[in-house]
């Protein structure tokens, strides 16, 4: 599907993602737009996609999930025991199952799979990996990297939103 966005969309999706909670008419006074032109465009750009949903960002430290983690692992593509072979998106789809995990890549080098996760301490981020991670049917290794802090942190795209080639 084929959409052109101009800068006014561009505003709006600014505004979005700095506060969600922001009105209508509020967005409208920031913008210099009517407010009917405001939810005309939200309206369009959630039927396209762009907009794929409007959620709450948690404070981990205040629900006492003060311990990041990433973890590195190797997928073994050995065979199932029906004989088929195991890929990387089967293990992924299995990992990104479990509550303690954010957030599953797949990518590139040494390593298959990049996963982050959140618990309260060290031992749990332990208990995670040796009890749960590591049974998951075709997981080789894994590397766990500790975070000591964090210094950016954002589910943002960047504000200097490229406009999509035409």
């Amino acid at each position: 599907m084929s959409f052109k966005l101009d800068d006014k969309d561009f505003a709006i999706l600014t505004l979005i993602q700095e506060d969600s909670k922001l009105t209508a008419n509020k967005m409208a006074k920031k913008i210099g737009i009517p407010i009917t032109t405001v939810f005309a465009k939200i309206k369009r750009m959630e039927e396209l996609g762009i907009i794929k949903q409007y959620r709450a960002i948690l404070s981990a430290e205040k629900l006492n999930l003060t311990t990041a983690a990433f973890i590195l692992a190797a997928v073994s593509y050995g065979s199932k025991t029906d004989g088929t072979v195991i890929t990387q998106r089967e293990v992924a789809e299995e990992i990104a199952r479990l509550v303690e995990v954010q957030e599953v890549h797949i990518i590139t080098g040494d390593w298959d799979l990049l996963i982050k996760i959140r618990a309260e301490n060290v031992n749990d981020v332990g208990k995670f990996v040796v009890d749960k991670l590591r049974r998951i049917n075709g997981l080789q290794k894994t590397l766990t990297c500790m975070v000591f802090e964090t210094v950016k942190e954002t589910t943002s795209l960047p504000r200097t939103i490229k406009k999509p080639q035409q």
